[in-house]
């Protein structure tokens, strides 16, 4: 057998290696927009439930899963959502490490390692879930105790108020992206027919701006708990979503943001289905 043959199939099964881990990096970043567009359908529809005066879980992941156990085969759907979290942090990581063309920019691959351990922390904490039948504080508590605990340290007044500064800016950040419409450089729209293309750009804009709205919302309560010194100040998503009805405009802003996040999942599945992975 002569070098040159040997160097051919050599380069030959990196070849096909790199491919079957690019289908693999691939098929994980598809499951985990599903899982994620799970999670925000049914915080929307929670979220509606409780404007209108129905509502029994709260309006934040760990309702949505409550939800997602109440029903048939429930617990194999959650280990699902572990699977699918699981998988969308190892896209990201993947991302992070791997993913170093020209174009990556170190700041988005640091967005993309903080992204992967966001979504390594939910897999951990729904698997959490699913393994002890849903036991444990709600997301409203811990934020909460989480401020507390942060406010104890020194410089811990300040840095709460950075952390709530943050995500002020971060959820300001979603939504201008989501209003210009920057997503729609992530998708492979060439593959979409007109139509389709209009109503997923309307899901991406209506989710995109109701998450932000979130974000920027549960920073400010971070914000004025740093302020006043108080981490009953602090609110997690339920409470932040609960506070809308507090407004002018009482419980109809809150579906309006509902309306939103519902959209934001079902963008999430178009995602999984037309996203440039």
């Amino acid at each position: 057998m002569t070098s040159s043959h040997t160097q051919r199939r050599g380069l030959a099964a990196k070849s096909a290696a790199r491919t079957t881990q690019n289908e693999t990096l691939t098929a994980a970043g598809r499951a985990g927009f599903i899982a994620r567009g799970v999670v925000y359908a049914l915080i929307g529809a929670l979220a509606i439930q409780i404007a209108l005066g129905s509502g029994g879980e709260s309006a934040d992941r760990q309702g949505a899963l409550a939800q997602v156990a109440a029903q048939p085969f429930g617990k194999v759907m959650l280990w699902a959502m572990v699977v699918g979290f699981g998988c969308m942090a190892l896209w990201r990581a993947s991302r992070a490490i791997l993913d170093r063309g020209p174009q990556r920019k170190a700041a988005s691959r640091v967005l993309d390692g903080g992204r992967a351990v966001f979504y390594a922390s939910v897999c951990w904490a729904t698997a959490t879930y699913a393994a002890g039948g849903g036991q444990g504080s709600s997301g409203n508590s811990q934020s909460k105790d989480w401020t507390a605990s942060v406010l104890e340290l020194p410089y811990g007044q300040v840095l709460v108020g950075a952390g709530g500064c943050l995500l002020i800016g971060i959820g300001g950040v979603l939504a201008v992206r989501a209003a210009m419409r920057r997503f729609l450089k992530q998708l492979d729209t060439g593959s979409m027919s007109q139509r389709t293309k209009q109503v997923v750009t309307g899901l991406g804009v209506g989710g995109g701006v109701s998450r932000g709205v979130v974000f920027a919302a549960a920073g400010i309560f971070i914000l004025v708990a740093a302020i006043r010194f108080d981490p009953d100040e602090a609110k997690g998503v339920d409470a932040t979503l609960r506070s809308f009805t507090q407004t002018p405009m009482g419980p109809w802003l809150l579906v309006a943001v509902a309306i939103g996040l519902i959209l934001f999942g079902v963008f999430s599945f178009a995602s999984a289905r037309w996203r440039r992975l």
